[in-house]
């Protein structure tokens, strides 16, 4: 199982007409998450999914997720930013 969600994490979509994209975590409750990907999904309006419904993939190390974690509001940009990063290192690695 994954380690509990926080903000800033980074998730895979297992279940919905999201499956397969990579949201990051804006805000977390005992069952639900709320997720962004700063295109389809904003962070005006952000989408609410229960937690077993998405497999972690990875901290966030970027700038933008330190932000979110210290209760700072991200653009739609940020999240975009933030997202391309962590797909960055597995090509590079």
């Amino acid at each position: 199982m994954a380690p509990d969600m926080e903000k800033s994490d980074i998730v895979l979509s297992q279940q919905g007409r999201d499956k397969g994209r990579l949201l990051m975590v804006l805000d977390t409750d005992a069952e639900y998450l709320l997720l962004a990907d700063g295109r389809r999904r904003r962070v005006e309006r952000p989408k609410r999914k229960k937690i077993r419904h998405v497999s972690f993939v990875a901290k966030s190390r970027s700038e933008e997720g330190r932000r979110l974690r210290q209760g700072e509001k991200l653009s739609n940009s940020e999240v975009r930013r933030a997202l391309r990063q962590e797909e960055a290192p597995t090509n590079a690695e």
